[in-house]
């Protein structure tokens, strides 16, 4: 259980924090990058969901609600180092798993399914929540590079880059049901302005 009665306790006025184990690394840390970001995801999620609140879309807003439960299961992942020790910490440690990422795939499924083929790509923008859905797409695919340079020095696991590479799929296909399931997507027009 987390308990967070002091919101500033000082420790980390030096420039390092902890990380999940109790570990004290710099705040630039790869490891401290990779789930900050994910936070950072989060709250552009948060944003999002208030155009799918405004725009009365229960079932977007739903989703990015799981979604956001997720990114605090992706960070609580993340920075918890020495996965190898999970299985003697004093409490599990919270693991990103399959089935997240199943979720995420069969969603885009089902949202993909009414969807007409693209014969160009997407510029973000459209509706405001197909805007916002794009800004999150850019930034799980911005955690998702600082999760795999992670893992080219420190153990990461696998489900929790899976998740971020689905994840960035998830938001690109929800923008287009965003745009009036595609009808109202802008579209790149190459060379459009020589």
């Amino acid at each position: 259980m987390v308990v967070l009665n002091k919101i500033y306790t000082r420790t980390g006025d030096k420039g390092d924090t902890a990380l999940g184990n109790g570990t004290r690394v710099a705040k630039h840390d790869a490891r401290v990058n990779a789930y900050g970001t994910s936070d950072e995801l989060n709250a552009f999620v948060g944003v999002a969901r208030l155009d799918a609140e405004s725009a009365q879309n229960t079932a977007m807003d739903g989703a990015l609600a799981r979604i956001q439960n997720d990114l605090f299961d992706l960070g609580a992942d993340l920075c918890r180092p020495d996965m190898e020790q999970d299985a003697k910490a004093e409490y599990p440690p919270l693991r990103m798993a399959a089935t997240q990422v199943d979720r995420l795939e069969a969603e885009i499924d089902a949202m993909n399914k009414d969807l007409s083929p693209l014969r160009s790509f997407v510029l973000p923008g459209g509706s405001a929540l197909s805007a916002h859905l794009h800004v999150c797409r850019t930034v799980a695919r911005r955690a998702e590079r600082l999760t795999t340079e992670l893992a080219t020095s420190e153990a990461v696991n696998p489900a929790a880059v899976k998740y971020l590479n689905r994840l960035s799929d998830w938001f690109f296909v929800a923008a287009r049901v965003a745009n009036n399931n595609g009808s109202d997507d802008v579209l790149w027009v190459p060379g459009a302005n020589r």
